[in-house]
């Protein structure tokens, strides 16, 4: 088979395919060119998400008629002032990204210098249709129409006009990150979704362009090593997230998506944070050009540094020192040697006709959630109708170990034994008969309240109950716009809600076993749940992500005070509940350290 050159049109479409796979794509590599104009104000206007148009306005320097037709053929640019491809210091040099994008699409280009006279020119899928005087301001005007509207095999593949909406906003929310000195402007069909001043602070911006709360729960990050700067903006340990989406990484400028972020900012958070969570992070890392490499993707989201230890170290360490100097320090683990004698031991679920628990006949017993089984006997049932459901108790109870209104049970009668007090309001301190158990109160509850939940989602819809007055949650669009397609599966488990709005939507009701929550953060949690697995996961699936995070808000929290009788009623619970050994986030809910370990201790074995 002979060799050949390809046409040139077709090279352009090849090179699209690289810079330019959906409207975020071609967003990106405009605004990159305003901001590397010097311009001080960027307005972009996009339709339907940018498939049918996309708009980028700025200020800055322009450029003339000449100018204008040599940025439009291949590798052409301004942006590298020699052959030192390394030495890249603007947000990227590919001279291929103007004539791709008007290879795959209706390009319309209008600039203007100071001193000179404005020009318009017009290519349409590759081919120049018309150019001419243009009046206009200083500064350049890019306009793309119908995006792969000739290219099918690739237009088929891109997403509704909501997703690609929220890929765009993305795209804007992290350059304007990064250039708190630029301001931006963003209309979406006509409507304004995104309007950003000039001349802020870092914290302010990134306050501004994540959540408002974050001004007043977070701390800022300063750190030189060398040649290498680290700045930034961190959440404290109590403002955290469902999912990593709020973590913004920038390298000399330039926002990066970098798995080394993930790990070192899992280290640096240790013992802070449960698993599940993640802090609200934006870093910025100064290096010298010649410490990364910035070409290692097409459109520069990926970078490769010299020394990656180095780099991971900073900022696990710079992190940590932050949020030591704010007075959050890790709690310090237990020596693996003293841990070795304790084990979990699992709890195997029940037979649920055979009227058996654990090898003995039991009576049916008292659950939290006083639904399925009814309570062994009137005595009990006095007692559990005045503690249950935990979840829905207005305020703590009382501060004080109570004396069951039944004659106390017998340790041998049940495997997690009979609760004998409480620690640091959180564990509760059990005797069995073969040893000593300590239950995580908040773990084991959670786990409950997730089961009770699961059985909402197989068909048994969960009691709701009204709030008095509805709260309406303020959320960005595609957050409420998963929130509204999932509504009818939310009804199941009890939150109703309903769009409010094209940025908030209204709660009407909430799970009656939760009991008094706080509906912002909920639903907040839910639509984060609903956004992380959105491409991995079904809706099922993803629906049991919700139900847990569910259940972390309705459990019963560490630092409460728990009575002989409702500790108790948690432990017989446990006993016949499937996987109550362990949370739902993989942590186990109780440990046992049997007899003759405890003997060891104290030397009498």
């Amino acid at each position: 088979m002979s060799i050949r050159r390809l046409p040139e049109k077709l090279v352009n479409r090849i090179a699209a395919g690289e810079v330019v796979e959906r409207p975020a794509a071609a967003l990106k590599e405009l605004v990159e060119n305003a901001i590397d104009a010097g311009a001080t104000r960027i307005s972009v206007r996009i339709a339907e998400g940018g498939i049918l148009w996309l708009e980028v306005e700025d200020d800055g320097c322009g450029m003339t008629a000449a100018d204008m037709a040599l940025a439009l053929e291949r590798h052409a640019t301004s942006k590298l002032p020699d052959d030192a491809i390394e030495d890249v210091t603007t947000l990227g040099f590919r001279g291929e990204a103007l004539p791709s994008i008007a290879s795959v699409a209706r390009l319309t280009l209008d600039s203007r210098v100071v001193g000179g006279d404005g020009w318009r020119r017009v290519v349409d899928n590759g081919a120049l249709a018309a150019e001419g005087p243009a009046a206009r301001a200083k500064g350049t005007r890019v306009l793309v129409e119908h995006l792969f509207a000739r290219v099918p095999a690739r237009r088929k593949f891109l997403r509704s006009g909501r997703s690609e909406y929220a890929a765009c906003l993305d795209v804007v929310r992290r350059l304007a990150m990064a250039r708190p000195d630029i301001a931006f402007v963003v209309e979406h069909d006509g409507r304004r979704v995104l309007d950003v001043q000039g001349g802020q602070d870092r914290l302010a911006r990134v306050a501004a362009l994540t959540q408002r709360e974050l001004a007043a729960n977070s701390i800022g990050v300063d750190l030189d090593r060398g040649e290498v700067h680290l700045g930034g903006v961190i959440s404290l340990p109590t403002y955290n997230r469902g999912i990593a989406d709020h973590q913004y990484l920038f390298v000399n400028g330039r926002p990066v998506k970098d798995r080394l972020l993930v790990g070192a900012l899992r280290g640096a958070y240790a013992d802070l944070l449960a698993r599940d969570r993640h802090p609200v992070v934006a870093l910025f890392l100064d290096v010298p050009t010649s410490e990364v490499d910035v070409n290692v993707h097409p459109a520069k989201t990926e970078v490769r540094f010299r020394d990656p230890q180095l780099i991971r170290g900073m900022i696990v360490g710079g992190l940590r020192r932050a949020l030591d100097e704010h007075g959050f320090r890790s709690v310090q683990r237990p020596a693996e040697a003293a841990l070795a004698a304790w084990r979990q031991e699992p709890v195997p679920p029940p037979e649920p006709a055979s009227g058996f628990l654990f090898g003995r006949r039991t009576e049916p017993a008292v659950h939290l959630f006083g639904t399925d089984m009814p309570p062994a006997n009137e005595a009990v049932a006095r007692v559990y109708d005045r503690l249950t459901p935990f979840a829905s108790a207005p305020a703590p109870l009382a501060g004080r170990a109570e004396v069951a209104e039944l004659a106390p049970p017998q340790v041998d009668e049940h495997p997690l034994g009979i609760a004998r007090g409480q620690i640091a309001k959180t564990y509760i301190v059990a005797e069995a008969e073969d040893g000593l158990v300590i239950v995580d109160q908040h773990a084991a509850h959670e786990r409950l309240v997730l089961e009770q939940l699961r059985r909402g989602m197989s068909g048994q819809a969960v009691p709701s109950q009204g709030l008095l007055l509805p709260e309406v949650v303020e959320l960005d669009e595609p957050a409420c716009d998963r929130l509204e397609a999932a509504a009818p599966q939310l009804a199941a488990l009890g939150v109703e809600l309903e769009r409010f709005g094209p940025a908030a939507v209204m709660v009407r009701a909430t799970p009656a076993m939760l009991g008094a929550i706080d509906c912002h953060k909920l639903v907040t949690d839910i639509a984060d749940d609903l956004a992380g697995y959105d491409a991995a996961l079904g809706l099922s699936e993803r629906l049991e992500l919700v139900a847990a995070t569910m259940a972390c808000h309705g459990s019963v929290r560490a630092g409460r005070t728990l009575n002989v009788a409702e500790m108790n009623a948690l432990l017989r619970q446990m006993e016949v509940t499937p996987h109550s050994g362990q949370c739902n986030h993989g942590r186990p809910t109780w440990v046992k350290l049997a007899m003759d370990d405890v003997e060891k201790l104290f030397g009498r074995k």
